[in-house]
């Protein structure tokens, strides 16, 4: 395990006051660790990073002044690192590519006896395991948003284009089947054309049940739904869309991708509506 040196970069100098002194960061993959850094250091919080090997973005030792790497699936090391950082406030952040689960994943003797005592091993109980046992330690789980609350998607068509008739059909279709499939906690995304599924998230993530998904549709028209699901635990695992998003819906031929207002992550919100526009995708949140 090792540590990086303290970074260089300036704070900010409209920095925010804030209750917490010091803060660590759980991270998984995607922009939103970073974002999260970089907010919580305008706001003069030291912020102590666990990052995931082959998972988390290495820019993040960038924005903290310590960052710890481990392999996916050591919670004792998290804990260790906590407890020896005296962190009493922590958050997970981004997400972990479910397929190590099945590859490279190296379960420390801690997280193997929480995996015997789940019923299963989808998102939610998983994650909902992983809080409780950090929090055994008088360590707080706080929201992914704590600094961040901008980021959460407003009300209605964030784009240019709107929606039209058929596609308003489309979104009532699949976004209760989007609900049903997080409620059974499979996965946060569908993704259906002229009322037909073609595509449930899963294990591959938003972003290969959308290439799957503009094959099987022919490559337009594609509706994508991406919403939270109704057992979400607001600390964790919120959706999340950006950019990526936008470029991955553009090479599947999709038309329109509806969120959820308050509970969506928008990652660089002002680059993902100027692609959205640039591409005539519809990007809706209700």
């Amino acid at each position: 395990m090792s540590s990086s040196s303290l970074s260089s970069k300036p704070q900010n100098e409209e920095s925010i006051a804030s209750p917490f002194r010091r803060f660590g960061l759980i991270a998984g993959n995607g922009r939103f660790p970073i974002l999260f850094a970089q907010s919580a250091q305008k706001q003069g919080v030291e912020v102590i990073a666990i990052a995931h090997k082959g998972q988390t973005d290495p820019e993040l030792e960038d924005y903290v002044p310590r960052i710890y790497w481990i392999k996916v699936g050591q919670l004792g090391k998290i804990i260790k690192v906590l407890k020896s950082e005296e962190v009493r406030d922590a958050a997970l952040l981004g997400g972990i590519n479910k397929t190590v689960m099945f590859t490279s994943a190296m379960p420390d003797l801690q997280a193997l006896a929480l995996i015997a005592r789940l019923r299963t091993l989808n998102d939610d109980v998983l994650l909902r395991g992983i809080c409780e046992e950090i929090e055994k330690q008088g360590i707080t789980i706080h929201s992914s948003t704590l600094f961040l609350s901008e980021l959460l998607s407003p009300h209605g068509c964030l784009t240019q284009k709107h929606p039209n008739a058929n596609e308003l059909q489309d979104i009532a279709f699949g976004w209760n089947l989007a609900k049903e499939i997080g409620r059974l906690d499979i996965g946060q995304t569908i993704i259906v054309k002229n009322k037909v599924v073609l595509a449930v998230e899963a294990i591959e993530g938003s972003d290969e049940a959308i290439r799957r998904a503009g094959k099987l549709g022919g490559g337009k028209g594609l509706i994508v739904v991406k919403v939270s699901k109704p057992q979400q635990d607001l600390r964790f695992d919120l959706p999340a869309v950006g950019p990526q998003t936008v470029a991955v819906m553009r090479e599947a031929g999709a038309n329109v991708l509806v969120i959820e207002q308050g509970k969506t992550i928008l990652i660089d919100k002002d680059e993902l509506i100027k692609a959205a526009d640039e591409a005539e995708i519809v990007v809706v949140a209700q």
